[in-house]
């Protein structure tokens, strides 16, 4: 039978609730069980794909279009198991489902409350991702322990352990113990607050794991214990990462996190032998140990939040980890774009996003990129911005844009498709999830692939107009990838630079540390043998 665990947080928010529970899923998948991963988020917003960057972070797409939390990032750079439109709900579409069943006479006229039909249609979504080859189902709940909205989560959560047996649930906790500098003590009471208030909702936390700047000793892991009424080898402590967040399942396993989770659910041995790390060893031996040392611009419009970028800061690192390189990031909004920021750095990233603002910054950003010969990576709307740079300074033509940016643009070289112009939903018109893309086997990003049949994550609107490719070709730029019916321009390259690669989809959704995706791998190699040559020592 499937097992559940539910990981709540309490005291503050932005406790790191995602990459606790990644962590614990890549260990339980390292002990060789077969898990499923989940977020239920208790904002109303259907999904974050309409929400300001500044907000919630980046919009993280799955293979399925689903638009979701940027902890889903998490899941898949720590972990194997399939996500998918179930792995994400949030209150809005737990309510959009229930007054949709409502509208269809689905509930026989009665009436309509949170309990018993919201806290049964969350059920529903987390026994959405049961299955017979499925061994662990971890959900996280968004939010904070005494938020109102987080209250129909935690009851169905409740309720669901008195469902499914109480023995197939495990419900860990998250909580902070600050550290007061004039006393030189951790305050364990923010903790027994929060842990009280969950009790009194009715959940009693199995696990305590505890996020702290500074270590437990056993009285204060023992009077932890005692207040919040379980075992005080069950109180985990989990220290702030001194290096990188690829620290901390390594900090949890020493801890003994998954095997209480294992002792919980499992008394047989099958799962009893510690799971081989090694792999992560390396990972981090690499990022203490690099050979060399680049800096990587990454001019966008969201650059001062790096939430909204995090996907593409991961993906860097785990270039970096492959290719043994320190990769510094040098954040740059677009809208502020000085070119005197670009003279040292070894690499420029231009990345997605909506809106005109700091478009003409990312623009110049990729005319320095491509006159100065350093290796260019532009995604998305970075791909858009190097075709209209290249139309207006290479084929001179000075008024080519977006018709995003500027509807009346006398050459359009990015547009809308056809079957999307008399759209007025937007929504209804953006390309999202995984779609095929077909290389040529020239081209620089075949030689990173090493495939000529790729399929990666889009979400975008506006695409390369097909009136412009023979001229833009005609004058160097080539089309390295279309769609399947070559309707589609998904890459774009100059072969006459060390490295300058566009790319209409997202490649950064697909990157993990053990396996870096190849354009990031190729992007920093190149910017190691052009300009990031000087051996640390």
């Amino acid at each position: 039978m499937t097992k559940h665990i539910f990981i709540t947080g309490g005291v503050v928010s932005s406790l790191g609730k995602g990459l606790t529970a990644a962590s614990l899923g890549m260990l339980l998948e390292a002990r060789g069980l077969s898990i499923r991963m989940q977020k239920l988020d208790p904002y109303l917003n259907i999904d974050p794909g309409t929400m300001s960057p500044y907000q919630h972070g980046e919009v993280y797409v799955l293979d399925d279009g689903a638009e979701t939390d940027l902890d889903l990032g998490h899941y898949e750079r720590f972990t194997s198991g399939y996500l998918s439109k179930n792995s994400s709900w949030t209150t809005g579409k737990i309510y959009r489902n229930v007054l949709r069943r409502e509208r269809k006479g689905k509930y026989l006229g009665k009436t309509v409350q949170v309990i018993p039909h919201i806290t049964n249609e969350i059920k529903r979504a987390i026994r959405s991702l049961r299955g017979h080859h499925v061994d662990v189902v971890l959900t996280e709940i968004g939010g904070t322990v005494g938020d109102i909205e987080s209250l129909p989560f935690l009851e169905a959560i409740r309720q669901f352990a008195l469902d499914t047996g109480r023995e197939n649930c495990l419900f860990i906790h998250l909580t902070l113990l600050p550290y007061l500098k004039s006393s030189k003590e951790l305050k364990t009471k923010p903790t027994q607050h929060s842990v009280s208030r969950l009790r009194q909702i009715g959940i009693q936390p199995d696990i305590l794991v505890c996020r702290t700047e500074h270590s437990l000793n056993n009285i204060e892991r023992d009077k932890i214990g005692l207040f919040c009424n379980l075992e005080s080898r069950n109180v985990i402590e989990e220290k702030d990462a001194d290096f990188s967040i690829y620290e901390v399942p390594i900090t949890l396993q020493q801890h003994g996190l998954d095997q209480r989770v294992i002792e919980f659910f499992w008394r047989n041995l099958e799962y009893r032998n510690p799971p081989d790390l090694t792999a992560w060893f390396d990972i981090l031996d690499r990022l203490r140990h690099p050979l060399h040392e680049v800096t990587i611009a990454v001019v966008g419009k969201y650059a001062k939040h790096k939430d909204a970028y995090k996907s593409i800061y991961e993906s860097l690192d785990h270039a970096g980890i492959k290719n043994r390189v320190n990769v510094r990031v040098r954040g740059i909004p677009s809208d502020e774009l000085d070119l005197s920021q670009l003279k040292e750095v070894n690499g420029i990233l231009v990345p997605g996003g909506f809106g005109d603002r700091g478009v003409e910054g990312k623009i110049e950003a990729v005319r320095f990129a491509r006159e100065q010969k350093i290796p260019f990576f532009g995604i998305c709307l970075g791909m858009q911005c190097a075709v209209i740079e290249f139309s207006r300074n290479i084929l001179g033509f000075h008024e080519a844009n977006s018709t995003e940016f500027e509807p009346t643009t006398r050459h359009p070289v990015i547009t809308l498709m056809d079957a999307q112009r008399n759209v007025t939903d937007k929504g209804g018109t953006m390309r999202l999830g995984s779609q095929p893309t077909v290389l040529i086997s020239t081209s620089q990003v075949f030689k990173c692939y090493g495939n000529t049949h790729i399929s990666e994550r889009h979400r975008h609107r506006f695409e390369f107009n097909n009136n412009y490719r023979e001229q833009l070709h005609n004058h160097g730029l080539l089309i390295a990838g279309t769609s399947p019916d070559g309707k589609l321009v998904e890459v774009i390259e100059l072969p006459n630079h060390p490295w300058f690669v566009g790319v209409q989809y997202h490649p950064e959704f697909k990157s993990q540390p053990t396996k870096p995706h190849p354009l990031f791998d190729g992007f920093i190699a190149a910017a190691v043998q052009q300009h990031g040559k000087q051996k640390i020592i």
